[in-house]
């Protein structure tokens, strides 16, 4: 499968300020085998090293902090070779190695010559422990699942990537394209963009395996809560995790510790939630209460949303059956459309630095689903999955921070279009927000000139 994360791992082996790199993400993301297929696409050779299948490999790091030693007793144990800038070295499973991950500041100082990407579940856990870390003498990058646009790839429909790249200007996609996009967003929704899910559906389109896959996934993350160093921990987590699809079917998708249990207080549940946060199982989206920045000054630290990490996994975890896919726009519908604000969300942590918040006011009710921040400037984003795009909410929004409004914008199942300062995105355009945004920005001030 093609992860354009690649472009990411290469700029990292091509830099003068390369770190030992630390790559997170959650279980069963692909991040094994993202970096044994960039050690096979541009080193010699990779020494790939498991530290759960083998944990003798730990005592090295243990009895000394010399890199060549280390180096040295794993070639010989291994039988693995190791040409500095030639080899990619794996170290796999390190979550559980607190020795091997404080090493890395000895490769940086030491040893730049050796090329060191570093792996594992719950990493978010392991880094977010008050241990001895290697401030500043790493480097981390981030995979998530799949996107839409590579999921196409692997559904072999390059020729509608190629279209979507094409696209430089705000104007309308023909329905030879619009539609079968519409439908493959559709098999997206199913699917989700955990490898293994998408590869039972590209390659064999078998809807059970896929399942079976997605079921697997999810009983891997459950059996991870247990890894909580406080055992009264684990049921909690759980809790949180079941009620997720609950929480999301609200008409207000505001996270309520009641729905998780009767009775309930944050107190009781907070580091639970901050569990499944620290290991990216979850996004915490917060309510902002003004688009100004820093955008973090103006977070409403009791109000927020919780949304899951894939919308593949959201689907299977809510018990929704994939013959909703054949129930025309059911899928986009389904549960309030959370599937569909998912999707979104998913998508926009992968195009922008900035976490997106959400805005809402209380009386009369308002609420915008998100906003971004795309370089300094704050934009308002709405969600729509049923047919009815009127956009109250963003008008509201604009009426109220006419300043900091440049931009609206709307995902629906409409057309690709700008009207005055309100962009109308179509759903399975996602993943291109951020040139969305900046060709109805230079359409805006291209229109004022004339």
């Amino acid at each position: 499968m093609e992860r354009f994360i690649l472009d990411n791992l290469l700029k990292w082996k091509n830099s003068h300020y390369r770190k030992p790199l630390i790559l997170k993400g959650v279980r069963q993301v692909g991040k094994t085998w993202i970096l044994k297929e960039f050690g096979k696409r541009y080193y010699e050779n990779t020494a790939y090293f498991n530290f759960d299948e083998n944990e003798e490999y730990k005592q090295f790091f243990e009895t000394t902090k010399d890199v060549n030693r280390i180096l040295q007793n794993l070639m010989l144990v291994s039988g693995e070779k190791i040409v500095p800038e030639k080899t990619l070295i794996i170290f796999d499973e390190i979550q559980d190695c607190p020795k091997v991950i404080n090493a890395m500041k000895y490769f940086c100082e030491n040893a730049p010559q050796y090329h060191i990407a570093c792996a594992g579940s719950l990493l978010g856990i392991a880094l977010a422990k008050p241990s001895s870390f290697p401030v500043g003498k790493v480097n981390f990058m981030q995979i998530d699942p799949m996107t839409f646009k590579e999921f196409l790839i692997a559904n072999g429909d390059e020729n509608l990537v190629k279209y979507l790249d094409s696209i430089n200007t705000i104007e309308p996609i023909p329905d030879a394209f619009f539609n079968p996009l519409y439908e493959k967003l559709k098999m997206y929704y199913i699917t989700g963009g955990m490898p293994e899910s998408v590869l039972m559906w590209t390659e064999a389109r078998d809807v059970s395996a896929m399942q079976d896959a997605l079921s697997g996934i999810i009983n891997a993350y459950e059996r991870d809560f247990a890894k909580h160093p406080d055992t009264h921990e684990f049921p909690k987590i759980s809790m949180i995790w079941k009620s997720i699809p609950s929480q999301l079917a609200k008409e207000n998708k505001k996270f309520l510790y009641k729905v998780v249990k009767e009775g309930a207080r944050a107190r009781e549940y907070e580091d639970a939630l901050q569990w499944l946060v620290d290991a990216r199982l979850v996004h915490k989206v917060y309510r902002s209460s003004a688009p100004r920045l820093p955008i973090a000054a103006y977070d409403d630290l009791s109000a927020f949303k919780l949304y899951l990490v894939d919308v593949g996994l959201l689907r299977r975890l809510a018990q929704l059956a994939p013959t909703a896919f054949g129930d025309g726009n059911r899928l986009f519908t389904e549960f309030k459309g959370a599937l569909t604000e998912n999707y979104v969300l998913q998508t926009l942590t992968t195009q922008f630095e900035v976490t997106p918040r959400y805005w809402s006011q209380a009386n009369p009710p308002y609420e915008v689903d998100f906003l971004i921040q795309r370089e300094n400037d704050i934009f308002p984003i709405e969600v729509k999955s049923e047919d009815n795009t009127t956009s109250r909410s963003l008008k509201k929004f604009k009426e109220l921070f006419p300043d900091q409004v440049k931009l609206r914008a709307r995902f629906s199942l409409d057309n690709l279009k700008l009207d005055d300062d309100l962009l109308n995105i179509p759903l399975f355009m996602a993943d291109y927000t951020d040139q969305l945004i900046g060709f109805a920005l230079e359409q805006k001030k291209t229109s004022i000139s004339l």
